[in-house]
Formats: C-alpha cells, structure tokens, sequence
C-alpha cells in the first residue's frame, strides 16, 4: 500500500498564524490555487480512495486534488486538527501574539513540555487517536495493493508520522510543520511502514 498525506492548503487565519484546531476555517483564494497545482501534479496517481478531516479546508483541499476520479471521498475524524480549546482563533505570530500564556510556545518549540489550554487536546491524545487510524488503514486487507489519499492538518499530519518517525513527544515536529498542500508519501509493507517522501511541495 501507498499513503499520500496532503496537508490542506492556505487560509486567512494560516497567513497571520490564527489558531485554528477544530475551528472550520474555508481555503482562501491562494490555497486552491495551490490545491490545483498540486493536484495537477498528482494527475496520474491511481488514488482508490480519499480519506479527509470533516473540517471544510481539508475537504476543499481533498475534493480538489480527486479531480474527475471516481472514487470515495471519506470523512475521517481521527485525522481531524487538534482542538487549542480556549485558545482558538488568538494568534501565535511574533507580529500579533494575543495568547495569555507564555508558555504556550512550548507547543512549537518544547512540545514535551506543552501543558494544553482548558477544553484542548494534548500531543499525546493526538498522536493516540491518528496513529489508530494509521494503524487499522494498513491493517485493511481489502487495501493492501491500493495507493490512497489523506488530507488532513498541520499537526494532525505530525501525529500521523509520529509512530513511522518514533521521535517520541521532544521530536514531534522534526524538521518543523508541513507547508500547505505539501505531499508526504507512505508505503506500507509486511516489514513496517517506511517515508519515501516527506513534505514535498509542487508549487
């Protein structure tokens, strides 16, 4: 099996670094427009079947990259973002940095340390629930021969990669959050699940 895991393209609240989590944020006009040029790349990958967060910008971003393959597009919530809880919609940007706790920046830099807000989710719990999914999807025999798509969020994608990568909670991030509509591809055999490709960009 191949996994290609799209992270979703751009909206407003991306350019000003707005929390998003479960907030239903739509792309803006540059996300689809990134959207469309990778999925013009993507034109010739034999896609089976869409797996999405129900989140609008990830659905948008999943429906534009199937183009007129038919085939179906699965609301997934495993893969949805993690919730900010009380801390959706303030922003993390240097410029505009409106969250009252100054240790909130550990989520970023010190994710080992991160203490999640009232009512948020903890790395943990995220990387607990898309890791499941992971999981039961290369276990799906009906599959096995099947390259399939994700698209999903920013740190939903990272708990996605959590148990291929093993970094534990301190290396969540690696090398840092994907960029919009960055590629990520998965092959799954009986020996494990291996990266052939990670964070690419088409555009």
């Amino acid at each position: 099996m191949k996994i290609y895991i799209i992270r979703h393209g751009e909206t407003d609240w991306n350019t000003i670094k707005r929390l998003q989590g479960r907030s239903d944020i739509e792309l803006n006009d540059q996300g689809r427009r990134l959207a469309e040029i990778t999925a013009d790349a993507l034109k010739e990958v034999k896609f089976s079947r869409i797996y999405t967060s129900p989140l609008k910008r990830a659905k948008e971003t999943a429906l534009i990259i199937k183009q007129d393959r038919e085939i179906p597009v699965i609301e997934e919530p495993r893969i949805i973002e993690m919730s900010f809880g009380i801390y959706e919609g303030l922003c993390s940007g240097k410029e505009h940095y409106t969250i009252p706790d100054p240790n909130f920046s550990f989520f970023f830099t010190k994710p080992e340390q991160y203490i999640p807000p009232k009512g948020a989710e903890s790395i943990e719990e995220l990387c607990e629930r898309t890791t499941d999914f992971l999981q039961e999807l290369v276990n799906c025999q009906d599959l096995q021969e099947d390259t399939v798509l994700i698209s999903t969020h920013g740190a939903a994608l990272m708990g996605l990669l959590s148990s291929v990568h093993n970094r534990g909670i301190a290396g969540f991030w690696g090398e840092g959050v994907h960029k919009n509509c960055a590629v990520t591809i998965l092959e799954s055999t009986k020996d494990g699940i291996s990266i052939l490709e990670e964070g690419k960009i088409f555009y």
